[in-house]
């Protein structure tokens, strides 16, 4: 259970860790702790900043800078990370999560534990990987995801990634739970499309937990709510 500081000093710096909810976004997260903590402030302007964007149907760790920390922001995206990810084998979805429906199914009879092992390691260590188009990677001004809901077809361009670590912790078909640690960039929804066609059956992301960035970890991070809620002004500097 994560503990409150004696003081903070949100102006002079601060780094915080939260859990972020599912369906919120980021931003959300950014824009409900800086619209809190300048009330109980009682200023007009305090910079706030997140180290590594969450997708909104995922939950977790994220981890925002107030005042000067925000100038540690680069540095804290660097971290290696690390997520839970729960991952259906024998379908798929067009944003390769939840998203969207599923538009196809597979049998996925012929997979087994050892063959999920085989599949993953090929994705260990330096590859490429090409983003999800129901993504914000921006292609001619506009964000991917813009062309995707819109129905508009867009090629995105692989990008060189790193995967070191890729653990099954739970086989239960149609799904697994991998723990999967990466480096900056990694989609771990493309990541559950790429094994899902080494599979040859097809696989999507059901949920996902970010559980650490760098030497930051989701054990010592607040519910953005809980903390705003019992965070007084007497804690604060």
């Amino acid at each position: 259970m994560p503990v409150f500081k004696k003081t903070y000093d949100f102006l002079a710096g601060e780094i915080l860790l939260f859990d972020k909810e599912l369906e919120w976004t980021s931003f959300d997260v950014v824009n409900r702790v800086r619209y809190i903590l300048c009330r109980k402030l009682g200023i007009k302007k305090m910079k706030v900043g997140h180290a590594g964007t969450l997708d909104p149907l995922a939950t977790g760790l994220v981890i925002l800078c107030t005042g000067k920390a925000t100038k540690k922001i680069e540095e804290l995206q660097l971290g290696e990370k690390e997520y839970l990810a729960t991952i259906k084998i024998g379908a798929t979805t067009p944003s390769f999560d939840l998203e969207t429906e599923e538009d196809s199914t597979s049998d996925y009879s012929h997979v087994t534990k050892e063959i999920l092992e085989e599949a993953v390691q090929k994705f260990i260590g330096e590859i490429d990987q090409i983003p999800p188009v129901f993504s914000a990677v921006k292609v001619k001004g506009r964000r991917a995801f813009d062309y995707a809901r819109n129905g508009e077809d867009v090629k995105l361009s692989a990008k060189r990634i790193v995967i070191d670590k890729i653990d099954i912790e739970k086989f239960d078909l149609p799904e697994v739970k991998l723990r999967i640690t990466c480096g900056k960039g990694t989609y771990i929804r493309a990541l559950a499309r790429d094994i899902g066609e080494e599979l040859q059956c097809g696989a999507y992301l059901t949920a996902l937990e970010r559980t650490r960035i760098g030497n930051y970890s989701i054990t010592d991070a607040f519910k953005v709510n809980y903390f705003l809620e019992n965070l007084t002004l007497n804690e604060t500097i």
